[in-house]
């Protein structure tokens, strides 16, 4: 069977999306048959890279539905947005300050654009085991200990759905004349309804990154770059949209991109008001739950969030008797649903303004009747995982250790070695080790006690994480 068999088959199944794209399949959303409308740059419709009619009233409807200074298409996903503005912002061998929950696509930044980073980690919700937010007071602390940082980056919200104080990280950024980047890839949604946080443009952040894709009716890979500021050169970022981008845009996404436009300008009240008040009604009835726990956005002060993002619905088995792989294949096999991703500890399921009320109530249905057939298990007995926050010792940067020799060589034998490969924990997703960073001892046996556990490591090269590569 071929892909395409495939996807026919499985959109005919029942099963239901708790997961991107977010347009959920939901037929009231769909477009015409789209070979009748997939063209190039034939005359009247515009060129991406050169945009003077359609294309730019488009993209400057979208700065307006922002509140942007400008915006472009981006159908390379939010990983071509990071890589332009990462690129536009920064010279070779600059200085850079990242939050160390970043996506890839910002490391990969760094190491196209040698540039030398400077880590803030985020806080760790002990309750979930999920990442919390910045904070503005350590942005500012590493601002003044760093003066020459050209950049910040940082990732808000986060999977989870955290969300960071952008307006005060924003002031700090601006009082040290520094451009702040936000990866809102998570949060394209946001701004729309005061039940949802303020977006990070709202918010003064100087480049933004959506994917629409992720939380808005819109295809796969499609989202948009915001520039807010004269802090940033536009030129600079139109110059490097064309490198990173295809030269060959598809004409179907960007009018996926200008139909999902169109629909919050003409709707956005509506279906916003519609789908805060079914988010409500899940989250009142998940109260009754007595085993399995949810992340209640009216409780987020308890956990020290500055903002949560009620769309990302974030379900722990923690201190029960299953797992989140058990949980995620009990919604999947017996009620057929498919959520967005699995931990060891919870399972994460996505929203948008196209779930529906069905949709919604088989989720609540399914975890009131798994929670009835599990027990709680005593705190005493149970471990926890705790990440090693602990910076590794940076002795190059990543591109410098991508030009060096290498060895591959045990990985129970890489103390003090210098890593030329990444090594990822998920959950939270923050690198624990980075290219050109040093193994040390601690590192060591806090990752072998993770693989002990079971827990995916990834990054590696030898998939079953028994060998890495090093710098000779």
């Amino acid at each position: 069977m071929n892909l395409y068999d495939k996807l026919v088959e499985y959109g005919k199944d029942n099963y239901y999306p708790m997961h991107m794209p977010g347009h959920k399949r939901n037929p009231e959303f769909s477009m015409v048959n789209p070979y009748s409308i997939d063209i190039t740059e034939i005359e009247g419709f515009d060129n991406l890279h050169h945009a003077e009619g359609i294309l730019l009233e488009g993209m400057e409807r979208a700065a307006k539905l922002y509140h942007s200074k400008y915006t472009n298409y981006l159908i390379g996903g939010s990983t071509a947005g990071l890589l332009t503005a990462i690129a536009a912002a920064t010279k070779k061998g600059d200085k850079v300050l990242v939050a160390r929950n970043c996506h890839k696509a910002v490391y990969h930044g760094i190491y196209l654009n040698e540039l030398q980073p400077i880590y803030i980690y985020p806080q760790i919700d002990t309750h979930f085991n999920i990442n919390g937010g910045i904070s503005p007071e350590k942005t500012e602390e590493l601002l003044i200990k760093h003066k020459d940082i050209k950049l910040i980056i940082i990732t808000s919200p986060t999977y989870e759905g955290v969300v960071s104080d952008i307006p005060s990280i924003s002031s700090i950024a601006h009082k040290y004349k520094v451009p702040l980047l936000v990866d809102e890839a998570h949060g394209a949604h946001l701004g729309f309804h005061p039940g949802f946080p303020r977006n990070s443009i709202q918010a003064g952040a100087d480049m933004v990154i959506h994917s629409l894709h992720k939380t808005l009716p819109a295809f796969t890979q499609t989202g948009l770059i915001h520039v807010n500021s004269d802090l940033v050169d536009y030129e600079e970022i139109k110059r490097y949209l064309g490198i990173y981008q295809t030269s060959s845009p598809s004409y179907l996404l960007m009018a996926g991109i200008d139909n999902c436009i169109n629909l919050l300008m003409d709707r956005s009240k509506e279906l916003f008001s519609q789908y805060y008040e079914l988010l409500q009604n899940f989250y009142g009835r998940m109260k009754a739950l007595k085993n399995i726990k949810v992340l209640f956005p009216d409780n987020i002060k308890n956990y020290g969030f500055y903002e949560f993002d009620p769309s990302k619905i974030t379900i722990s088995t923690k201190n029960t008797d299953i797992s989140g792989t058990m949980l995620y294949d009990i919604l999947l096999n017996e009620y057929k649903i498919q959520m967005e991703m699995v931990t060891r500890d919870y399972v994460l399921g996505m929203t948008s303004i196209c779930d529906t009320k069905e949709g919604f109530h088989r989720l609540s249905k399914a975890l009131l009747e798994i929670d009835k057939q599990i027990h709680s298990k005593p705190k005493s007995i149970i471990k926890h995982l705790t990440v090693n926050q602990e910076v590794p010792e940076m002795v190059m940067t990543s591109s410098k250790a991508d030009t060096c020799l290498q060895e591959t060589i045990p990985f129970r034998f890489s103390e003090g070695r210098i890593s030329g490969e990444y090594i990822y924990l998920y959950p939270p997703g923050i690198p624990l080790l980075v290219p050109g960073e040093r193994i040390s001892k601690e590192l060591l046996k806090d990752i072998l006690s993770y693989q002990t556990e079971g827990l995916q490591l990834q990054g590696l090269q030898d998939m079953k994480g028994q060998y890495i590569k090093v710098i000779l």
